[in-house]
């Protein structure tokens, strides 16, 4: 039994060193080399558990093997676009200028209910209002609407609207993130005259979060109303 655990950690500790090699994908976003490198892993890993008398190294050496393999083609597929495209394929366009590409509709072997389902998973469910629609390489759809159909921004309705960093975490679980703080140019008294304010306490705190402009958050570990402060009350270093 101790013979089949400490193979099962290390053959566990192999592929996430493995998949963590080849790089953060969702299982969706993976190419076809990877796809099949992710496949091939995963079985060759299950043969040593299953057979006690395969010996552990027959299990290794193949799923060494396979990432070095992929990294390296990784780095040629990067280098030489003609063999990229022979390994990853190319984007399609289903959908051109709203028409719908019935040829490449038939090339990827597509069909209406395909097609349908990825579009409502673009949150379209009206073709009338794509402007167009590409495959990408991993299998996925990018979606482009028409500007009359699509969700008009700021810009659109002649906001000046000034561009700045989304929020930073500087307390997590009632601990200050010293880098992240100082990172916004503030330091540990910005949050104590906050909690302060707040009437609360650092060991109170889920998570806080603060905006370049001083503007902060705070979430409680008790699950009490959030706490905001105005902007520009949080560069009280007094």
């Amino acid at each position: 039994m101790s013979i089949i655990l400490f193979r099962s950690l290390l053959l566990y500790i192999l592929v996430i060193f493995a998949v963590r090699l080849m790089g953060k994908r969702q299982l969706g976003e993976l190419q076809p080399s990877e796809l099949v490198i992710t496949i091939l892993v995963s079985n060759i890993a299950t043969l040593p558990l299953e057979d006690v008398n395969i010996p552990v190294i027959v299990g290794v050496t193949p799923i060494l093997s396979l990432v070095c393999i992929e990294v390296i083609m990784s780095w040629l597929i990067l280098r030489f676009p003609k063999l990229r495209k022979m390994v990853s394929g190319s984007p399609k366009i289903i959908i051109r200028n709203g028409v719908i590409d019935v040829n490449t509709l038939k090339e990827l072997r597509l069909s209406v209910d395909d097609l349908m389902t990825a579009m409502r998973g673009s949150d379209v469910f009206d073709l009338n209002e794509v402007q167009y629609a590409i495959v990408e390489t991993t299998g996925s759809f990018s979606v482009m609407k028409k500007q009359s159909d699509d969700t008009p921004v700021r810009s659109d309705l002649l906001k000046n609207v000034k561009c700045e960093d989304p929020p930073v975490l500087v307390v997590s679980d009632g601990k200050i993130l010293d880098n992240a703080l100082s990172s916004l140019g503030f330091d540990v008294n910005t949050v104590e005259n906050v909690l302060k304010r707040a009437g609360k306490k650092l060991d109170d705190v889920l998570l806080m979060t603060v905006e370049r402009s001083g503007k902060c958050y705070i979430a409680w570990n008790d699950g009490g109303k959030p706490f905001a402060d105005k902007v520009g009350d949080c560069n009280d270093k007094s």
